[in-house]
């Protein structure tokens, strides 16, 4: 409860601020401002009305970071992780990744894991959006010692080097190679390659998205395959690994049979699919294999909502995930409907409470994007089916 207080208290600082309302770059760099909806703030036109009696901002199960794009999602929720108004609340580093690029932010989420704890804001290429300057300044990276006190992690050669703070630059000519580098960064820092290795397609982003939440959990890297094919880059990733557990997200037309039978050369494979981008991320948010995975099978836990159609959401929500109540990301494919998959996944892990709800346990949501993302009536469909609720005994 203290950590779910906290989290909420520290994105309504944002609301305050005016940051969870920002707008991504416009074409040169410059961000744009959408006001965060208030109650009767349109006066007396039709839309106000709408509004009445719905905080779309947030209701007592959900919390939206509701940026028009990832720009402005990644800033909100770096801000919400890391309020800076309090000692101890500036993280040690903080990556850069292209927003045009879902790949690299999606493999840069494991710089969120220790021990660099480092969220991510987007460029748009090699400029920084208002928002994103904004934030970092405000973030105001105390420096990872062990690594001369590097502040920003540049993730791609073409993203931009703050001015007045330390950066160094993760490379690679393609997606596959880029994640290599990525791990091979992480692992350095850590000290150590990994035992377990996701891996996910470069083709089909709504499938791998699920994987950016657990990478910035766990600290499990992320690499890339396509449907037939295992990139040499991954290939040389993964024998660094020594014969790793990996555990292959998504079904067998995104990622073949091939490519498994390939990676069984390099270690242990585990696939972990659902049919279509919804089950497949509840499938992974039920997954448990020891020390590897959510295991969300019960209530009170954390959990991410995005809409598959907006990759870089994945990245953008990350330290959301790493933090506060934690919890796996999970899907929509479309804003104004809640999928009957993922509604059924929700009641399976509603709270209930026999005698005194004040003695139960709570789920949590984050979720990422504007109504055009996520709409309000499915905001409140979700918000209803994280409500915690009587339990009534059957009779004989």
């Amino acid at each position: 409860m203290l950590r779910r207080s906290l989290a909420l208290a520290g994105l309504l600082l944002l609301l305050l601020t005016g940051l969870a309302g920002c707008g991504g770059g416009d074409d040169d760099g410059t961000a744009q401002k959408t006001p965060t909806p208030v109650i009767g703030s349109s006066g007396d036109q039709p839309e106000a009305t709408e509004q009445l009696g719905f905080p779309a901002f947030a209701t007592k199960n959900t919390t939206r970071v509701g940026g028009a794009d990832a720009v402005a999602n990644a800033a909100a929720a770096a801000r919400a992780v890391y309020p800076g108004s309090a000692p101890n609340t500036q993280p040690p580093a903080v990556a850069v990744a292209d927003a045009g690029d879902w790949q690299s932010g999606l493999a840069a989420a494991v710089l969120m894991s220790s021990p660099l704890r480092a969220p991510l804001l987007l460029s748009d290429g090699r400029s920084l959006p208002q928002a994103s300057d904004e934030a970092l300044r405000a973030l105001a990276p105390t420096g990872v010692e062990s690594l001369g006190g590097m502040q920003v992690v540049r993730v791609g050669s073409n993203t931009p080097a703050p001015a007045g703070m330390r950066s160094t630059t993760i490379e690679g000519e393609e997606p596959a190679a880029l994640a290599a580098a990525i791990d091979r960064f992480q692992a350095s820092a850590s000290g150590r390659p990994t035992r377990n290795v996701m891996v996910v397609s470069m083709e089909d982003p709504a499938f791998a998205m699920p994987a950016a939440a657990y990478a910035a959990k766990s600290g499990t890297p992320i690499l890339f395959v396509r449907r037939d094919e295992v990139p040499g880059a991954t290939f040389a990733a993964l024998r660094s690994h020594g014969r790793p557990r990996i555990y292959l997200l998504g079904p067998v037309p995104v990622i073949s049979q091939r490519v498994e039978r390939a990676l069984r050369g390099l270690g242990t494979v585990t696939r972990i699919a659902g049919e279509d981008s919804v089950r497949n991320a509840i499938a992974f948010a039920r997954y448990s294999d020891g020390s590897f995975g959510w295991g969300v099978v019960d209530p009170g836990h954390g959990l991410v909502f995005a809409n598959d159609r907006r990759p870089a959401d994945a990245a953008a929500a990350a330290p959301l995930s790493a933090s506060g109540s934690y919890g796996p990301l999970l899907l929509l494919d479309d804003a104004a409907t809640l999928p009957l998959p993922l509604g059924e996944y929700l009641l399976d892990v509603q709270p209930g409470y026999e005698r005194d709800p004040v003695r139960g346990v709570y789920n949590h949501a984050w979720l990422i994007g504007d109504e055009t993302a996520i709409s309000l009536p499915v905001q409140s469909r979700i918000d209803s089916l994280l409500e915690i609720s009587p339990v009534r005994a059957s009779a004989p």
